[in-house]
């Protein structure tokens, strides 16, 4: 959609996950092998066509962030400035 701005809250601390969640936010938890749990929020996203997308990260982002970038730079051959 056209000039619509999305948002997905990933900031999960998982406590029903624990184990899985003792290092990582819950949406950095791995699923499947390769794909982790904001993977599907993001298809989902991606496939209505809300193609403007942030993510709010809070607790233990640094996983996540770092699957993230991988994931861009994999795709898109993104290169972050930082």
């Amino acid at each position: 959609m056209l000039g619509v701005i999305s948002m997905i809250l990933a900031g999960g601390e998982g406590t029903r996950l624990y184990p899985l969640t003792r290092s990582r936010s819950k949406p950095a938890v791995p699923f499947a092998g390769q794909y982790r749990l904001i993977d599907f929020a993001l298809n989902n996203f991606v496939n209505s066509d809300f193609l403007k997308i942030f993510i709010l990260t809070q607790f233990k982002s640094q996983s996540l962030n770092i699957h993230l970038r991988q994931a861009l730079a994999r795709i898109w051959d993104y290169r972050p400035l930082y």
